[in-house]
């Protein structure tokens, strides 16, 4: 939850107006204090991890609410997005969509059921070289009306550019951020 990704994030959010709440789930923490680096739980299993998130934060605030988190932080958002939530809850966004697993692009192996089946608004901001889901592997695909793409500029899964491009790490999280910034404000 305090990667350099995400606190460059959440600050350039803060500065377009947002308010950002973070929260880890436990096998990331536990990665913190063992220090070995294991394989996440399904995504499934996270869910009432999250749950318990919102509950926190609609106790804590009065403000609308919108979930989302990181590669697979947003996967779950939006898998918690299928499930009944107070109306508080406006939207989803997910900053670099785990689309599927890199390199494996079977039909088995996309995760395109968890956008099908939320009933919210979902946001992705999605590097156009992400090995999760690149922009030409995308756009063969119809997504599900309620999903909008923002593609970042040369950005991998992080948003990073490659040393040639234009583009740069910062511009791109602050393309990310003002997007979100946007539909924050077009969804009250």
């Amino acid at each position: 939850m305090d990667s350099a990704f995400m606190n460059r994030f959440a600050d350039a959010l803060t500065l377009e107006g947002g308010t950002v709440a973070r929260f880890e789930f436990a096998y990331m923490a536990q990665r913190r204090t063992g220090g070995k680096k294991r394989p996440p739980p399904r995504a499934d299993r996270l869910i009432d991890a999250f749950e318990a998130a919102i509950k926190t934060l609609e106790e804590q605030s009065h403000r609308p609410i919108f979930i989302g988190g990181k590669s697979m932080g947003g996967r779950v958002a939006a898998m918690v997005a299928g499930r009944p939530l107070t109306s508080r809850v406006r939207g989803v966004v997910c900053l670099g969509f785990p689309f599927h697993p890199p390199g494996k692009t079977d039909a088995g192996s996309w995760r395109l059921s968890t956008l099908e089946e939320t009933h919210l608004p979902v946001l992705i901001c999605q590097g156009e070289r992400d090995p999760f889901g690149r922009r030409a592997e995308l756009e063969a695909l119809t997504l599900p009306d309620n999903v909008q793409l923002e593609w970042i500029s040369n950005g991998d899964h992080d948003f990073g550019p490659t040393g040639r491009a234009e583009a740069t790490l910062k511009g791109n999280i602050l393309h990310a951020a003002r997007t979100v910034g946007q539909v924050m404000k077009t969804r009250p």
